[in-house]
């Protein structure tokens, strides 16, 4: 889950030091969209290896005055040393944008790229049996927290075993579950090897200039083509794409390079030639970059253990509930009839699928025959999106290319599910990666607003943030030349609610989840407008991140196909498939599989229930009862499970954001509530 990048030139090949010095800069700085809690490169030039890296986003990087002292002397070393305003091959630069996931990035060891040995690696994506296999494979001890080590262990002990680079790495592939991009350099051979098993890495091999590059995204290697100041450079080029289950190994020297299969043993494979040419490995990151204390766990609190709000259930709540489904009394613009029974049910209009035949035609509009990307897949992790992507790829037979939108708040929990799919599928996953610390701030910031003034119609303030996921959607079918983008947004997860508290009516789209009126977009911005003037504190940093979110989210066209517009949401064959083909993981705190991805729902539902006795489980519930999946019983069953407080989440939610957990629970438990309280039995 995060960028990877790099460069060779050979040996008697040479390039001026400005352009060499330009590259690294740029593949660091396009690849920052990939990953900001950290940034790394190593160089091989001479009979040296040099790290750099550091806590930090590469745009910060990139004019730190350690960083361009350690660029050109790593460009003066050796055979690379300058030569007038040149550099000589040979010359090979790995580098990596890490979005923190396993480990701080406040330790250094947790940082990319990894040393491990002769070798110097770096890694995109989770592998998800890492613990299993240092138990499996426990030679050597392990050094970080992150599960990129185990990669490259296993590699190094196929070496030590006298395998080729070829077959180190088809054997180290055969044992990892989830998402690998890797790529390499072989200290004592001066190699560099790639491998990938879904397709994450684009090549540039500019055989004028015998010249080698690569990227995670064929798009950061277009971006370095069309930059102004490379253009007269390039000539002739092609990118291409290292097909999932591939790896090649490179010798940096004359840049002869094998290609072979991940999956399987060619016995004409020829290992390249070992020089015996030891490389000294040097670390010459920054020592602030090495002394900064990693935050220690934070510890358990005594409110924590045994002192937290009593959960009463929805059937203990004194809330009056639609005799049809479950919608409370407390539910903004909710009516009843003599009967009992809810405006919401009243007006309820079913569901109008396009079905599977057009689903089909609609495919095979899109449809490649070069077997290049024709789709691009909206994946979040959850259960819909990664079900969506699994029946794009595999029933309708496309060559999807998933997107994913990080904001701060994606869980571990989904972005391992996102490696599993990806992995095991094949399929390309683009990451866009916010600047994680900046929107952690900006959360921070509206929620302690929100503390000091609770009001439910601002709690949607929470997740401005991740609205630029439509806005990126856009951006890449038109980068990546996509005309087809498929979100899977399930038509039963309406929460009108949310803008409900803000005094704005619900408005049925058939074809949308969730749309507003002309008039409503005015009336959401006034009840906005009139709330920051109540409350000055929501006037933060955060303001220019939440309109833009609300540009993205309310104004810009949503030109996307919903796949769940053709076909039929069945909750209980999507687990089902998910468990069987792909290990799914789901919450163990919680047993409902829904909004699991998302780090947000446990804190946010947990104020919604606090305050108006019902969550989004509720509404979710009551819509399938209306289309006929659940009886009313059997969702009040659900409801009564699925609403229970996820302190455990939301504990993690306030330490991710850096807020008092105790604190802000007692604030909620104690806000105004929708409803009378229940007297004591």
């Amino acid at each position: 889950m995060c960028g990877i990048f790099g460069m060779i030139l050979p040996a008697r090949k040479t390039i001026p030091v400005a352009l060499a010095r330009a590259m690294i800069d740029r593949l660091l700085r396009f690849s920052e969209i990939r990953g900001s809690d950290s940034s790394g490169l190593a160089v091989l030039a001479g009979n040296e290896i040099r790290l750099f890296k550091k806590a930090d986003k590469a745009s910060r990087i990139l004019r730190d005055g350690c960083y361009r002292d350690f660029v050109k002397h790593a460009l003066a070393r050796g055979t690379g040393r300058t030569e007038g305003h040149s550099v000589s091959g040979p010359l090979a630069v790995i580098g990596h944008t890490r979005m923190e996931t396993d480990g701080s990035a406040f330790s250094p060891g947790n940082n990319q790229p990894i040393v491990c040995g002769p070798i110097v690696g770096v890694h995109n994506g989770i592998i998800v049996n890492a613990d299993s296999l240092w138990k499996r494979y426990p030679k050597g001890e392990r050094q970080t927290e992150v599960d990129s080590e185990i990669i490259f262990r296993l590699i190094q002990s196929k070496l030590i075993e006298n395998r080729s680079v070829n077959e180190s790495l088809c054997e180290t592939f055969r044992l990892l579950e989830g998402m690998a991009s890797i790529a390499g350099l072989i200290g004592q051979d001066g190699v560099l090897f790639l491998a990938t098993n879904n397709g994450s890495l684009h090549l540039i091999e500019i055989v004028p200039k015998k010249m080698m590059v690569f990227a995670s995204e064929a798009m950061i290697l277009r971006k370095l083509v069309e930059d102004i100041k490379l253009r007269i450079f390039w000539g002739s080029h092609q990118i291409r794409q290292l097909p999932p289950g591939q790896g090649c190994a490179v010798d940096t020297d004359d840049l002869r390079t094998d290609m072979f299969s991940l999956t399987g043993s060619d016995p004409a494979l020829v290992p390249l030639k070992c020089k015996g040419t030891g490389k000294i490995i040097r670390d010459e990151s920054p020592a602030e970059a090495n002394n900064r204390d990693v935050s220690p766990p934070l510890p358990a609190d005594s409110f924590f253990q045994g002192h937290l709000p009593a959960y009463r259930k929805p059937s203990q709540l004194s809330l009056r509930r639609c005799t049809r489904c479950v919608l409370p009394e407390t539910m903004p613009f909710i009516t009843f009839d003599t009967e009992g029974v809810c405006s919401y049910c009243r007006h309820n209009r079913p569901i109008r699928l396009c079905g599977e035949a057009a689903l089909v035609r609609l495919a095979e509009r899109y449809r490649k025959d070069n077997r290049n990307p024709d789709c691009i897949v909206g994946l979040s992790g959850g259960r819909d999106s990664t079900f969506g992507l699994h029946y794009i790829k595999t029933v309708l037979k496309m060559n999807p290319v998933a997107y994913t939108y990080d904001w701060g708040m994606v869980t571990d929990l989904a972005r391992r599910n996102i490696s599993r799919i990806c992995g095991k599928l094949g399929v390309e996953h683009i990451l866009v990666s916010a600047d994680i610390r900046k929107k952690r701030r900006h959360i921070k910031a509206n929620v302690l607003a929100w503390l000091r003034n609770p009001h439910l119609g601002t709690v949607p303030l929470f997740m401005a943030g991740d609205k630029a996921y439509f806005y990126h959607a856009q951006r890449l079918k038109r980068d990546l030349g996509i005309r087809a983008v498929f979100l899977c947004e399930n038509m039963l997860e309406r929460t009108d609610f949310k803008t409900g508290f803000a005094g704005v009516p619900p408005h049925y789209d058939e074809d949308f989840v969730y749309t507003l009126t002309p008039g409503s977009k005015l009336k959401l911005i006034y009840f906005y407008l009139s709330q920051f003037l109540k409350n000055p504190a929501y006037l933060n940093a955060s303001l220019p991140d939440t309109m833009f979110g609300c540009f993205a989210y309310y104004f810009i066209n949503r030109e996307y196909d919903n796949l769940y517009k053709y076909i039929a949401w069945d909750e209980n064959q999507m687990m089902a498939t998910l468990r069987a083909e792909y290990d799914w993981e789901t919450a163990s705190d919680t047993s409902s599989s829904w909004r699991i991805g998302d780090g947000t729902a446990s804190f946010y539902n947990y104020i919604y229930y606090s305050m108006a006795g019902f969550t989004e489980n509720d509404t979710f519930r009551s819509n399938q009862i209306r289309s006929g999946l659940l009886t009313r019983d059997k969702a009040m069953e659900l409801i009564e499970a699925e609403n229970a407080p996820r302190f455990d989440s939301i504990r993690e939610y306030c330490r991710r954001i850096d807020i008092d957990f105790e604190r802000t629970v007692r604030i909620i438990s104690d806000a105004p509530k929708h409803y009378r309280m229940p007297k004591p039995s």
